[in-house]
């Protein structure tokens, strides 16, 4: 297998970054696409982490249009100067009746389904909606498409949602789509970042996880999903 050594500044690379808490991250609700803005602490996170982000010298911001993802995604717009390209196929997983229920509640109403979703099933639909597959499928697309012609050494940001970021992650990787359940979530404003790879006919992988779930320390941990 050929790949870049570690931290090969030859290599593009792409950060997702997690949007800032709002109040349901905070009260245990599914959020899925509803569209739930920042609290007062996702919008201190989103300002702080954004100082951070900024040292990574990104090229390119791309966000979710669900507000709370956009507007962390301008947290780092302000200090970058970059614009934000917004595509809505960076929103959280479609998560249908579920929507708006606590997961405690979705366990309640919804035991088989939400059984097979919590153990990793990537076929199950959230809420009879949307499944893990389909989500990895249009993050993996979505970022394909903007990383394209950014410039060896590169840095693309994509904000976006917990349940979605872990699915374009493993997506992107080429991991097989029953294994994805051994990623860990992504805490609010907490991000994951990969290197592109040398693109060679031995080469098994195109992109490599090189952090995740980074962040400033005293963000609490909050529900994967949203």
């Amino acid at each position: 297998m050929t790949g870049h050594r570690h931290n090969d500044p030859a290599a593009r690379r792409v950060i997702f970054w997690r949007h800032g808490r709002t109040a349901w991250n905070h009260g245990g609700m599914f959020q899925g696409q509803e569209d739930i803005p920042l609290d007062a602490t996702g919008r201190r996170q989103a300002s702080r982490a954004a100082g951070l982000l900024a040292q990574r010298h990104p090229a390119r911001i791309v966000s979710s249009d669900l507000s709370r993802a956009a507007d962390t995604a301008h947290a780092l717009a302000a200090i970058t100067g970059l614009k934000v390209r917004l595509d809505k196929r960076f929103r959280e997983t479609a998560a249908g009746a579920w929507q708006g229920l606590t997961f405690a509640e979705i366990d309640e109403r919804f035991p088989e389904d939400n059984a097979a979703w919590r153990g990793g099933d990537p076929l199950v639909r959230a809420g009879g909606a949307e499944n893990r597959e389909e989500v990895g499928r249009r993050m993996s697309e979505a970022t394909l498409e903007a990383v394209e012609d950014l410039a060896a050494g590169q840095t693309l940001v994509v904000v976006s949602h917990g349940g979605a970021i872990r699915a374009g992650l493993a997506a992107l990787m080429g991991l097989p789509s029953t294994t994805w359940g051994a990623l860990a979530g992504v805490s609010n404003c907490h991000w994951s970042l990969l290197d592109e790879q040398v693109r060679t006919p031995e080469a098994l992988y195109s992109w490599q996880l090189r952090e995740h779930n980074v962040g400033l320390g005293s963000f609490p941990a909050e529900p994967i999903e949203g």
